[in-house]
């Protein structure tokens, strides 16, 4: 085999095949295969959110420019086939007349044109480039190979880090050059997908090596070994391996700039800018984590209003805090909440003040106090208090809950229970408590990029995603005020999770109707239908519907990852 036919990359994206025959329909075989080549490659630039309560665009680009180039970070888009999309980015997004000065005009560094987002900065990358792995017929290149996982975040511009690593060739030492390739899943024996390599293995660079044939075009740089073989092998953590050579060029912006950027894909910036939010208003964040959105809201509002942010996993709620005080905002009050339970259950003490039709309540926040949220930590008993009595005000007290408190008393109270740790249960809200609601959906997440596997996902996985979307859409429904704005968004290029989504709250809720969208940068949704193998009929927009929503393309020349945006305006709910 010709060495540049080996040592390169090009994978191609493995799909399950019923869901790839619905792409097909979908979009037609010539466009999701550009779809598909696309998720494949990182976007050619990184997008950057400037906190203006803290700093400006200006100040920012002045600062990465010293940063990255002390660091030796230098952009040459003219390498690579991706130029011409870094060249049609700069066109449509870049404005390089509004840079803070001469010395950075024409760099890698641009502030974005688009009417209202001038603090969203633009950082240049490049490639794919052809990278020299020193390949000798009698000596090939000693070899790392990386999870999928790993290789994906090293495509963004990451390190290897050992976690990350699955095989190394034989006597690999620290320093030595080595050629980094990545395992992905290949078809099962059972009819599944598996990774057949057992971590530790050693490779051999010959035919003999039973995953030689593999990583044929599955190659995603060079780079210098920080640890030896053994090494690799015998930690649980650090830097492996040091990317010096890369396919893709992205610059990492780990730790720059905290609290002053977010690295932030433009479809999201752009979901804040659809829900325009107004100083004073109050917000929900329904599916907050990691924060990157609730954040852009709390910049837009100039701090000042009432934003809750809500996810029901404890971990991403503390990640939530953190990054809020990261950017010094003060307007967002966090707690842990499933989506799936955002009304509260209105009880009969509750009754005389649920609102009517029209009108909003005040939303109960931080203060454990008030009813709407309480303290996780005064919710289950901490070590001072924990009773092993089984009989308590009478009520029988399980040996599970007897041994619980016994682990208590012996282990401490726990992350979820510490000082400084703590992190609000809410009871869920009120009907109309919302001026405006954001439902970043979960979802199947399939215009993530890079993406080197797509086999996991099922029509079926599909349809329950949508399932679950419909559910937390009558959940937002109900708590939007009359006259309030709903905004729904994944990050999918799946229609049943978007235009079907979109066809299903229209035909449910009279009161709901599409809105136009500022700015407007994504392309057209789907419109009409497609049937299924198995006969099912998913609808989707009709006529004049279209241009109401955002549909991001990663195969555009926009090169943003795959994602959807739908506003509603809500009407009167009595009628």
């Amino acid at each position: 085999m010709d060495p540049s036919e080996r040592y390169c990359y090009k994978p191609t994206l493995r799909w399950n095949p019923q869901l790839e025959e619905f792409f097909i329909k979908a979009y037609g075989p010539d466009h999701f295969a550009r779809i598909s080549q696309a998720l494949t490659r990182p976007s050619c630039y990184s997008c950057i959110r400037v906190n203006t309560l803290k700093s400006t665009s200006d100040d920012v680009i002045k600062k990465l420019l010293a940063v990255l180039q002390e660091k030796g970070w230098q952009s040459d888009p003219a390498e690579g086939t991706n130029s011409h999309k870094s060249n049609d980015i700069a066109n449509e997004l870049v404005d390089s007349d509004c840079l803070p000065d001469d010395s950075v005009k024409n760099c890698f560094i641009s502030k974005c044109k688009i009417p209202g987002l001038d603090y969203v900065v633009f950082v240049k990358g490049s490639g794919p480039h052809t990278v020299d792995y020193e390949y000798k017929e009698d000596k090939p290149p000693k070899e790392v190979i990386v999870s999928r996982k790993c290789a994906e975040a090293v495509l963004r511009g990451a390190q290897v880090y050992v976690p990350g690593v699955l095989a190394c060739s034989a006597h690999v030492e620290k320093g030595e050059q080595v050629a980094v390739s990545v395992s992905v899943e290949q078809p099962g024996a059972d009819g599944g997908w598996v990774v057949g390599i057992t971590r530790g293995i050693v490779l051999q660079a010959s035919h003999t090596d039973p995953y030689y044939f593999e990583r044929n075009g599955l190659y995603i740089g060079q780079g210098t070994a920080m640890m030896s073989r053994s090494g690799i092998f015998r930690v649980l953590k650090g830097v492996a391996i040091n990317m010096d050579n890369r396919v893709f060029k992205l610059p990492s912006f780990h730790d720059l700039l905290e609290g002053e950027i977010f690295l932030q894909n433009l479809p999201s910036i752009i979901t804040a800018h659809a829900l325009d939010p107004q100083e004073g208003e109050k917000v929900l964040d329904m599916c907050a984590a990691p924060g990157g959105k609730t954040t852009a809201i709390a910049i837009l509002m100039k701090d000042k209003g009432e934003i809750i942010a809500a996810d029901r996993s404890h971990n991403k709620v503390l990640d939530i805090q953190k990054l809020t005080t990261e950017m010094g905002l003060k307007c967002v009050t966090t707690c842990k909440l499933d989506a799936l339970k955002s009304v509260r259950k209105i009880d009969e003490s509750d009754s005389q003040d649920a609102p009517k039709s029209g009108e909003s309540v005040s939303i109960q926040t931080s203060d454990s106090s008030k009813s709407d949220i309480e303290n996780v930590s005064d919710a289950a008993p901490g070590c001072a208090n924990a009773t092993l009595d089984p009989l308590k005000n009478g009520n029988y007290t399980s040996k599970a809950e007897l041994r619980k408190n016994i682990r208590r008393m012996k282990n401490g109270p726990g992350r979820s229970k510490s000082i400084g740790e703590r992190v609000e249960r809410s009871k869920g809200f009120l009907p109309n408590s919302f001026d405006r609601v954001l439902l970043d959906a979960p979802c199947s997440a399939l215009g993530l990029r890079p993406r080197l596997f797509a086999g996991e996902d099922t029509v079926e996985s599909l349809r329950t995603h949508a399932k679950y979307q419909r559910r937390m859409l009558d959940q937002a429904v109900q708590l939007v005020r009359p006259g309030g704005v709903l905004v729904y968004s994944t990050c999918t290029i799946n229609p049943g999770e978007n235009e079907a989504l979109v066809r299903y709250a229209l035909d449910t809720y009279n009161f709901l109707s599409l809105a136009s969208q500022h700015p407007k940068v994504g392309g057209p949704g789907l419109v009409g239908s497609c049937q299924f193998s198995d006969g099912y009929q998913e609808e989707w927009l009709r006529p004049g519907e279209e241009d109401l929503v955002q549909r991001f393309d990663p195969s555009s020349h926009l090169d943003t990852i795959g994602f959807f945006i739908a506003k509603f305006n809500v009407g009167p709910k009595d009628i």
